[in-house]
């Protein structure tokens, strides 16, 4: 008789399951930010629509929050494979979760170049009113 108890194949059955969801053509290339999440539990949820289209997907702590001390607190990142993108998109968009996506191209160098002419010239009017 054996002395160790016998294992359960129900964490198996788990990754089978859900690796069968997986479409093999929206797991292709780099992982690529798709949303993000205010805490672990949102992200897990985000995580679970998109399985449920075909898109796999995992999750990183956000940066300046990835410390063991906030453990499921904090923001996470969803990430998703370049491929799967735009289907992760449209998930987030039809499930009326815009919220979670994240700004398109807000720190481009062209934006932020805009940004920095029009302080200067409402400094540059300030001053010509003033002096």
């Amino acid at each position: 008789m054996p002395l160790t108890y016998a294992q359960t194949e129900a964490p198996a059955d788990e990754r089978r399951r859900r690796a069968r969801k997986i479409k093999p053509q929206l797991a292709e290339g780099g992982l690529i930010k798709a949303a993000g999440a205010r805490n672990q539990a949102e992200a897990e949820f985000l995580q679970g629509l998109l399985l449920e289209e075909g898109v796999p997907s995992t999750l990183r702590r956000s940066a300046g929050f990835d410390v063991p001390d906030f453990l499921a607190a904090g923001p996470r990142d969803v990430m998703v494979p370049a491929s799967g993108l735009d289907v992760a998109r449209d998930v987030l968009l039809q499930a009326d979760l815009a919220s979670n996506l994240p700004a398109g191209g807000a720190d481009t160098p062209a934006r932020v170049l805009v940004y920095l002419l029009t302080a200067c010239a409402v400094v540059a009017l300030i001053a010509w009113l003033f002096f």
